[in-house]
């Protein structure tokens, strides 16, 4: 096996596989990267079993040469090394040779490598075929979908079915959920394909997936089968294994019937949390929120620390004088999310879910429950 290729492109293309690679692999063997040269070009292959990520470098790009002086062939190579080698080769081109199928000769004609290597046979077979219900987005409303939802996922591991983002396909429309009890974030889109099926996808796989690329002319195709998922976007494929157990059912979770309304400007929402949310010392950070008519007032206090209150210039707010206390990092989450200059936020009293949206977008509503404070 033997190819000389365009570093920059090597270089790419073994980040885009290391990003399934984990530091500590439960499996030796899979602390390597699998280097394929193929009729389709470079394969590059990551996993940690959990997640899979194989990436496929061209022969070509447009008018320009990528790989040559190439013999097909397939090796295993320690991602820590070769990552950081080809990361710190000056030469435009890099030479891959691997000599008596023991050692991977790394150059580019300045400096020389010797990495010991693997037989290719000892990787585990990864299916990475694209079956089930099939679907196309363009990459831009992908990254929308899960910037506005994946970040309400649980991190924690004790319900595992609330560290994933459920995907619900009905009636052409596409519905992403992500709760992990004390918010939810929910977002639709619509589907060219009419089908029909529901699926827990990891969400820090969908988030991983949606910042792969920097092309957002980009069309990202999505195969959900029984136990796994595969996404294929330019060359590259990903796979993971569905999360089992049943969603919880959020479809009449969010409330109507609103009694109080407050319209303020996102940036100066969010500027005023940070500032008072410097005192807060739980791990909550937890800030009230005071509202009438006349004034709007951020606030936190602390006995070990002290406090502190940022009145709000700019909003108009509707009902009743009320005081809701929060977690704010949940809701600045929410307002970024919501991708509006103006967001508007509908509380029906001190203690029940409150909702946070952009009145522009129909399609997407986040809700955050509030703290009891004493």
């Amino acid at each position: 096996m033997k190819f000389t290729i365009d570093r920059e492109q090597f270089l790419k293309g073994l980040m885009i596989a290391a990003k399934a690679i984990g530091s500590k692999s439960p499996i030796p063997v899979m602390s390597n990267v699998k280097i394929k040269m193929c009729e389709k070009g470079l394969e590059l292959t990551g996993s940690n079993s959990e997640v899979t990520i194989q990436t496929t470098i061209p022969f070509r790009i447009a008018e320009k040469e990528i790989i040559r002086d190439e013999n097909f062939g397939e090796t295993l190579v320690a991602n820590k090394f070769i990552t950081e080698i080809v990361r710190r080769l000056e030469g435009q081109e890099v030479t891959f040779e691997v000599l008596d199928e023991t050692i991977a000769k790394i150059s580019d004609g300045k400096s020389d490598f010797k990495l010991n290597s693997v037989k290719a046979e000892e990787y585990p077979d990864i299916d990475l075929e694209m079956i089930g219900a099939k679907f196309q987005l363009s990459y831009v409303n992908f990254k929308e979908l899960v910037d506005q939802t994946a970040f309400a996922a649980s991190t924690r591991d004790q319900r595992p079915i609330l560290t994933a983002l459920n995907l619900e396909a009905v009636d052409g429309e596409l519905t992403a959920t992500a709760t992990d009890s004390a918010r939810l974030a929910k977002k639709t889109i619509r589907l060219d394909e009419k089908l029909s099926f529901t699926a827990n996808v990891p969400a820090a796989v969908m988030t991983e997936v949606a910042h792969l690329l920097d092309d957002d002319d980009s069309l990202i195709t999505i195969a959900i089968s029984e136990k796994k998922v595969v996404f294929s976007l330019n060359g590259t494929l990903v796979t993971t294994r569905l999360v089992n157990g049943e969603y919880p059912n959020t479809r009449h979770i969010v409330p109507h019937g609103f009694s109080y309304f407050l319209e303020a400007n996102s940036q100066e929402l969010i500027a005023a949390m940070e500032r008072v949310s410097l005192l807060s010392v739980d791990r909550e950070n937890v800030v009230k929120i005071t509202m009438t008519e006349d004034s709007v007032e951020i606030s936190t206090k602390s006995s070990q620390v002290g406090s502190a209150t940022e009145k709000i210039s700019t909003f108009q707010y509707t009902g009743d004088r009320l005081e809701v206390s929060f977690n704010s990092s949940y809701v600045m989450q929410a307002i970024k999310a919501a991708k509006c200059e103006d967001v508007t936020i509908a509380f029906l009293g001190e203690m029940k879910p409150f909702v946070i949206k952009n009145v522009k977008d129909e399609s997407h509503v986040q809700l955050v429950t509030p703290v009891r404070t004493y």
